[in-house]
């Protein structure tokens, strides 16, 4: 095979393999980082601030379904020691399933507010 050709079929290959992960998000029902989700670095997760405006939101929004009176069966209990910044974004500013997405409701900042308050020690559902 002359050389050319092989060096064409690896870059196609190369490019194909790099495509198929995103290839397949696409095709899945439950989008994760529909939008993707703008920095999160700790120090703006730990914003007292922040997490004092992600609590009211909580308290006036979320806790009615993910709250402990709201069980059993509104909404899964959240775990947020396995969560990521990103995926807790992702979840509020997106939706997901029954869930609806909070981006037409809540500012980028409001919606970080509760992702630093989910995450903080301060969270308790």
């Amino acid at each position: 095979m002359p050389r050319s050709l092989s060096c064409a079929l690896l870059l196609v290959t190369a490019l194909l393999l790099g495509l198929a992960p995103a290839l397949g998000q696409q095709s899945e029902p439950d989008k994760f980082f529909n939008d993707h989700p703008p920095p999160l670095p700790k120090e703006i997760l730990s914003d007292p601030k922040l997490i004092a405006r992600g609590e009211e939101i909580w308290k006036d929004q979320c806790a009615h379904c993910h709250g402990s009176r709201a069980y059993p069966g509104k909404a899964p209990k959240l775990t947020p020691r396995r969560y990521t910044p990103e995926f807790v974004w992702d979840r509020v500013n997106n939706g997901f399933r029954g869930m609806p997405a909070w981006k037409e409701v809540y500012s980028p900042e409001e919606i970080i507010g509760v992702v630093a308050y989910v995450l903080s020690d301060e969270f308790w559902p």
